[in-house]
């Protein structure tokens, strides 16, 4: 039955329109990778592309409130400014609920496939829920090798009427507890830009509120496939959740624009109890591209399942980005136009993931 998966409409029948997923085509038995997910040849994650893991930007979070403020001030927009990720301990979320996270990804896409259509992307009952699989695998070439629930977070009563019952309590604390988190470190990075916005303004640039859960199966021939292409968040600051396995990497510098051999990738790996922090598009837009969104794709592997749970934090659809006027000051120049978000992110779903190239929608020189 698998082999008749090279043909191109049964497998996307499958996977994408019955809800099956890539864990269905691996529930199968699948010993070789469908035609569809084999990525060109630029796109693969080349052994010789990277250099190392980022095993010295883990950052004390705990610090930020100490006598090394000032320290721990530098770490966090160095970071930010050369390659857009770090990673933070001692953050405040309990590290009982981040092996929690882990164990409910696990169970929900272990799940029969009937379970999970409930919540299909185009059937879910609820804007707010949608589970599915690659990015946008309408327009897509070749597919990724993932399957997602994405949560959008209103208020509790909508989470608890209609996230899966078995997410919500566990998705909630891990928002919550890092809410204070997030507001520090964007409140650090926009300080440190010589810029004040009000409580109205910021919650606008962070009231949008996201948690993913993303499911990576053992890939049979993983050298060919990707489980995220190669692209940038769009939000304003990301906090990801990885497991033990490893597998997330990052662009090491914006030089280049297109695929080549002299691209330079670094592991962002795993660290108990650590969690990834990265940029997205629209605090580069903002800080007049001071900030970095780098970057990043994840590998797959013929191991064993593998698991992140990314919250992502977004200014309101309204919300209007562009660089911060103090900022464009003192550089003389706007790089980028202001746009509302929900123009952004139009633009942004409307094609494959490709690098950075979404930042082109904003962009002015």
């Amino acid at each position: 039955m698998a082999t008749n998966f090279n043909n191109g409409d049964s497998l996307f029948n499958f996977v994408v329109k019955d809800g099956n997923g890539v864990k269905g085509l691996v529930d199968l038995g699948l010993t070789e990778v469908p035609c569809r997910y084999i990525q060109p040849p630029h796109h693969r994650i080349n052994n010789q592309q990277v250099a190392g893991s980022l095993e010295n930007v883990t950052i004390d979070l705990s610090e930020l409130d100490g006598p090394n403020h000032d320290q721990v001030v530098r770490s966090i927009v160095h970071a930010s400014e050369t390659l857009g990720f770090f990673q933070v301990v001692n953050h405040g979320v309990p590290l009982k609920l981040l092996d929690s996270l882990k164990l409910a990804a696990h169970e929900f896409f272990g799940q029969p496939a009937e379970k999970k259509l409930v919540y299909l992307n185009g059937v879910s009952p609820s804007p707010l829920v949608k589970y599915g699989t690659s990015f946008v695998p309408y327009i897509e070439k070749v597919l990724e090798w993932k399957d997602y629930i994405s949560m959008t977070y209103t208020n509790d009563a909508d989470a608890h009427e209609f996230w899966p019952n078995d997410l919500t309590e566990v998705a909630l604390e891990y928002i919550k507890t890092s809410s204070e988190m997030v507001q520090k470190l964007l409140q650090t990075l926009i300080g440190n830009l010589g810029v004040k916005v009000d409580d109205s303004r910021f919650h606008e640039l962070t009231g949008r509120t996201l948690v993913n859960m993303n499911f990576y199966p053992p890939c049979p021939n993983p050298d060919l496939t990707v489980g995220v292409g190669r692209h940038s968040d769009a939000g304003m600051l990301t906090v990801l959740l990885q497991d033990g396995i490893g597998g997330l990497y990052v662009k090491k510098g914006e030089s280049a624009d297109s695929p080549g051999d002299d691209e330079v990738w670094i592991e962002i790996p795993p660290v108990h109890g650590a969690l990834v922090i990265n940029i997205g598009d629209a605090l580069q837009i903002l800080s007049n591209g001071r900030y970095i969104s780098a970057e990043h794709r994840v590998r797959t592997t013929d191991i064993e399942s593998r698991v992140s749970v990314p919250i992502f934090n977004a200014p309101l659809p309204e919300a209007k980005i562009g660089p911060f006027a103090e900022v464009v000051a003192r550089d003389g120049v706007a790089r980028y136009k202001e746009v509302t978000f929900e123009e952004y992110t139009k633009s942004y779903l409307k094609k494959t993931l490709d690098g950075k190239k979404s930042l082109e929608f904003a962009s002015v020189i």
